[in-house]
């Protein structure tokens, strides 16, 4: 999966040059899961339209991913850049444009049996490196 991790560190890159930055995104398997992973993110021009921010993080996976590495993720989960936990999340965690492992922790209420979290930063800290 750290490959994996690598190559979304590469999309997320690419999209924050094109699209704006994330203050979140990272992969995380929850403990239910049966080997699913989800895509976590986070991002001001997410929270603009949503379902269009999806339809192109969709879009865009297809581009950096094989289909058996496509296989691997369950969803893609928008968190509010306001979210408390999001906050609490970066205050803990804190990275951009990297990939940081973490197991066997609680994040947004989900029991997280691993994760890769590839960029954690405050949304304040993101202004004026927004893409034009």
């Amino acid at each position: 999966m750290k490959i994996i991790a690598e190559k979304l560190r590469d999309l997320e890159l690419r999209i924050a040059a094109e699209r704006g930055t994330f203050s979140f995104f990272a992969l995380f398997l929850r403990e239910d899961s049966p080997d699913k992973w989800d895509l976590v993110a986070s991002s001001a021009w997410l929270e603009t339209n949503k379902e269009e921010g999806l339809s192109y993080l969709a879009k865009m996976l297809r581009t950096a991913l094989a289909a058996d590495e496509l296989m691997t993720l369950s969803r893609i989960v928008t968190i509010d850049q306001n979210d408390p936990a999001l906050q609490a999340i970066h205050k803990a965690l804190k990275t951009e444009h990297s990939v940081i492992e973490v197991k066997d922790v609680n994040f947004f209420g989900l029991q997280i049996k691993h994760a890769y979290v590839i960029t954690s930063q405050h949304e304040a800290e993101t202004v004026g490196r927004e893409a034009k």
